[in-house]
């Protein structure tokens, strides 16, 4: 079932933030643009490199009105010794959610159930709660946050410009498109 105008699911969930465990919900999040990078598992390969990216990235998407929440089926305890063992992962000012429990990664529909392990998920949700932007990965296979941050500000132009839509490639300042039969075969 495809996600995309769907509600993000409900959760309640602990996090590794700033040193601190603080307890995350999906009800806080309302009237804000959130970001979820599910991967699958603390102390892997291809996950700091992602996390690391997306860490170097922060700072563009805080500008952009948008916080981001990594997730894994990992506590928030080995988020923290993670964070402790590792420069890259040290660098993650986001907080870490923790769901053990899988409830958060069944609800955004990438879990593996075999390995209770989270498929590489990114999920940008807008102010209603609602998810605009979904991704998902093979586990070989890394993302790109400097992609996830025009996907996102894409998503913000769409919504404060009814009619309008980015094509493909489309970077802040370029044309957008606004669809009327006019167009129709001469794109």
């Amino acid at each position: 079932m495809a996600l995309i105008n769907k509600p993000m699911p409900e959760f309640e969930a602990q996090a590794f933030h700033n040193g601190e465990f603080t307890t995350v919900k999906s009800s806080d999040l309302k009237g804000k643009w959130s970001v979820f990078v599910f991967y699958p598992a603390d102390f892997t390969f291809v996950c700091p490199t992602e996390l690391g990216d997306v860490a170097d990235h922060y700072e563009q998407l805080q500008k952009l009105g948008v916080e981001v929440f990594s997730v894994s089926t990992d506590t928030h305890f080995v988020h923290k010794a993670w964070h402790d063992a590792s420069e890259t992962i040290a660098k993650i000012k986001f907080p870490m959610i923790g769901d053990p429990t899988g409830k958060i990664t069944r609800g955004f529909d990438v879990m593996i159930e075999e390995e209770a392990l989270a498929l590489r998920g990114t999920f940008v949700v807008d102010p209603d709660g609602l998810i605009k932007v979904a991704e998902i990965h093979d586990l070989g296979i890394g993302r790109s946050a400097s992609d996830l941050v025009r996907k996102v500000a894409a998503a913000q132009y769409v919504r404060e410009n009814d009619g309008e839509v980015c094509p493909a490639k489309w970077q802040p300042g370029a044309e957008t498109l606004k669809p009327s039969l006019d167009l129709v075969g001469k794109i």
